[in-house]
């Protein structure tokens, strides 16, 4: 029960902050000397931050469903989306157990991380941009999705990728996360879905993971309000330092 509710707080955490929820899931475990999360357990977070990301982005869910025959504008948005996801998909899908022998390397997630700090960094030294997601460029939308498909190495940040991406392609800091947000529910449920239907045949299910969905759900809705707000404010340096850190530590002594 307890680790069910450490590891929601974890994924609803860092799956939104640019901080990658794949690292912290291998170092949090590391760190305190007790078993990683099962493949049941992450699947059931997984779906606890998709819920996250519907409810707080259910207004612009419901106008691109309501509205894609008569408005212009999202049937735009949701074909930026779909040219967005390929990526991933063809990734996630011809390189999955590449991916998952380097989320056992600690050294490696500790790169990643480095990486990501690299990333958020460079993307700070942008123009703020005034593009709204849905003016975007197919280019821009392929382009956004390819830094998603990057980040599905351990310790590199969805998030940050796509956000930072989005920024240097002129979009504003809202419009990129509004846009990289949307973007990661086809990923985050088709990931999910994947290790759901993976636990279930190994009969690793247990009715006490619904806790831990409920947390990553609650913390995930959480962390998407502090990181929207927060870009206006600070931008990405502190997770930018925290990465550094992180991963630098990680690498030293992991």
């Amino acid at each position: 029960m307890f680790e069910a509710i450490l590891w929601g707080v974890v994924q609803g955490l860092t799956e939104f902050l640019p901080v990658s929820s794949s690292g912290h899931l291998r170092l949090v475990p590391e760190l305190f000397g007790i078993e990683p999360p099962d493949l049941a357990t992450t699947a059931v977070l997984h779906l606890g931050t998709l819920v996250a990301v519907l409810a707080y982005y259910r207004t612009d869910l419901k106008w691109m469903l309501t509205s894609l025959r008569t408005d212009r504008l999202a049937r735009r948005l949701v074909t930026l989306l779909a040219i967005g996801t390929v990526p991933a998909m063809v990734v996630g899908l011809g390189f999955s157990d590449q991916v998952e022998r380097l989320q056992e390397s600690t050294t490696a997630v500790g790169l990643g991380l480095i990486f990501t700090a690299a990333i958020l960094a460079i993307g700070e030294r942008f123009t703020v941009g005034t593009v709204k997601a849905e003016r975007a460029k197919p280019l821009d939308a392929l382009l956004i999705g390819l830094a998603q498909a990057v980040a599905l190495i351990p310790g590199v940040s969805r998030s940050g990728m796509t956000i930072s991406t989005g920024a240097g392609l002129g979009l504003s800091r809202h419009e990129s996360a509004r846009f990289a947000f949307l973007l990661s529910i086809p990923v985050i449920f088709g990931s999910g879905l994947l290790e759901m239907v993976e636990a279930r045949s190994q009969g690793d299910l247990a009715a006490e993971l619904l806790i831990g969905i409920t947390i990553a759900a609650i913390v995930g809705y959480g962390a998407i309000i502090f990181l929207i707000r927060g870009l206006t404010r600070w931008g990405m340096k502190p997770f930018a330092w925290y990465c550094l850190a992180a991963g630098l530590l990680t690498v030293a002594f992991l």
